[in-house]
């Protein structure tokens, strides 16, 4: 019994040691550049929304050794999941009994997470090439599912479809992904030459993100704090940093997901808050002070919360 637990701390910092030192090296400049430099982050968003997240899509999904089975099974997990915290959320905020707001922050905390940002480069380093090609798909599920799904937990009442099908076919991403998949189903290659350029910016995706990533966590950290809405605050907290990865896990089980694309869709759904769940609740007005404190503190809790569930999935 002991020498399994010492095996569990022994792995677990092993995790810690060569996952997370290297992600956090990044964060930490980014925080740093924004509290003594005050870094704007909008430019370095635009240079990753429309340049460095189509690129590592592209590169990724057109050379991913990922099955239609992996697709399916991706999928299925994406929407199902959704589905399960989306149900759980509303039913705790109402048993709360909190304001339309605050449910509607509540459900964009549990159901949004920091896939693609925080996931990706988190995924790469402790699962390899192998792991990051089972996560593309989940992620661009999960841009396709902010730009909608998200629109509407943020604001049912003002939600238009058309609007939210519109700001889907606003992501490069997108348009990345489908020429992936063409060149897939016909065999075709990108010539070599713009290969090894849209390598290039794939390989640039990771450290920009997350520098972006510490900048807004700095910016986040900074905002007033506000001691109404405890309960949904705590509730928020703990539905991401335990009640997400157990249904998590509930729903893979369920749907029979073994081997990698399971360790892999497993942690992509237990990190923290998604950053955009703030600018959604922001614009909205879905309790944006409450989901900005639950991104900062998921965010944080994640340094220690994830090496664990990476050596418990892994093990």
């Amino acid at each position: 019994m002991m020498i399994g637990v010492s095996c569990l701390i022994q792995t677990v910092l092993s995790t810690l040691y060569e996952v997370i030192v290297p992600l956090s090296i990044p964060v930490l400049a980014g925080a740093l550049l924004y509290r003594y430099q005050k870094l704007d982050t909008k430019p370095l968003l635009t240079l990753y929304l429309y340049f460095l997240s189509p690129a590592i899509i592209l590169d990724t999904l057109a050379h991913a050794e990922i099955s239609y089975d992996d697709i399916y099974l991706t999928l299925a997990f994406a929407l199902l999941n959704l589905l399960v915290l989306w149900g759980v959320a509303s039913g705790l905020g109402r048993l709360l009994k909190s304001s339309a707001a605050d449910r509607a922050g509540l459900t964009l905390i549990s159901a949004l997470t920091n896939s693609v940002n925080y996931g990706l480069p988190l995924v790469l380093l402790a699962f390899g090439q192998a792991g990051l090609d089972k996560a593309s798909v989940y992620v661009i599920s999960q841009m396709i599912i902010a730009n909608t799904v998200g629109v509407y937990f943020a604001a049912r009442s003002s939600f238009s479809v058309r609007s939210a099908v519109k700001s889907v076919f606003s992501l490069p991403a997108i348009y990345a992904a489908i020429l992936a998949l063409i060149l897939r189903s016909f065999h075709l290659h990108l010539p070599a030459e713009v290969e090894r350029g849209v390598t290039m910016a794939a390989g640039a995706y990771s450290p920009v993100v997350l520098a972006i990533l510490g900048a807004q966590m700095m910016k986040v950290g900074t905002m007033p704090a506000v001691k109404e809405g405890q309960s949904v605050f705590w509730t928020g907290l703990v539905m991401r940093l335990v009640g997400g990865p157990l249904l998590a896990l509930a729903v893979l089980t369920l749907l029979g997901v073994t081997g990698t694309l399971r360790s892999v869709l497993f942690i992509l759904a237990s990190m923290p808050v998604a950053v955009n769940a703030v600018v959604l609740a922001e614009r909205f007005d879905a309790s944006p002070s409450l989901v900005s404190r639950c991104i900062m503190w998921t965010t944080l809790a994640s340094f220690a919360a994830l090496p664990v569930l990476i050596s418990a999935i892994s093990g």
